[in-house]
């Protein structure tokens, strides 16, 4: 019997501790949860001004890659209107219409009245895919233009300009604008090609008739 209580005296004596001290060590070095250390932030939340207004612009696009905001023209010798109409490839200079007066009508102008003409599937094909690289190609040197005149009113501003960066600038602007002219009348000129000639006067009948 006193054999029995000296050895769990022992046992209480030595064994409790270390099991105690073992026990508070697993306690400090328990695995620390990641995810509320690094918590996700929402960026977008945090962005600047001029960035929250870039993804709005960049929604806009994605929704509608036809849509242009209007803007304020930052260059003075552009007027808004435009500026715009640069930037949303509109012609405001009537540039087709060397075309028009000869029986060369747009792509898009066909393509108005598809049904009124009997256009089978090919012509719509082919008049799209006109309409569509035509107005790639007036945004294209639209925002060329815009960024030709932006540089002539710097150099200007800031009297920086010379004989050399005024030939070469301006020449470069008649070239943006002959571009631009060619890529019309083009479209034009292959337009005429994909309609029968009775399709081209009915069109002109149309056209008249609104």
């Amino acid at each position: 019997m006193l054999k029995r209580l000296l050895f769990t005296s022992l046992y209480l004596l030595f064994f409790v501790p270390v099991f105690a001290q073992t026990n508070t060590d697993s306690t400090k070095h328990s695995p620390v949860d990641t995810t509320t250390k690094h918590p996700v932030i929402d960026t977008s939340k945090h962005l600047p001004a001029d960035s929250a207004k870039h993804v709005t612009a960049k929604k806009i696009a994605k929704d509608s890659p036809n849509e242009v905001v209007f803007q304020h023209s930052p260059i003075k010798s552009i007027t808004d209107t435009r500026y715009n109409a640069y930037l949303r490839g509109d012609d405001l200079d009537s540039m087709a219409l060397t075309g028009q007066l000869n029986h060369y009508p747009l792509p898009d102008e066909a393509l108005k009245y598809k049904a009124q003409l009997s256009l089978n599937s090919q012509q719509v094909a082919k008049l799209k895919d006109l309409a569509t690289t035509l107005h790639r190609k007036k945004v294209e040197m639209g925002e060329n233009i815009i960024r030709n005149e932006k540089m002539l009113d710097n150099l200007f501003h800031n009297q920086q300009i010379t004989d050399g960066t005024l030939i070469f600038y301006t020449n470069r602007a008649g070239l943006y604008y002959g571009e631009l002219k060619g890529a019309i009348l083009m479209a034009c000129y292959n337009t005429q090609k994909i309609l029968s000639e009775g399709q081209l006067k009915k069109l002109e009948t149309l056209e008249k008739a609104n």
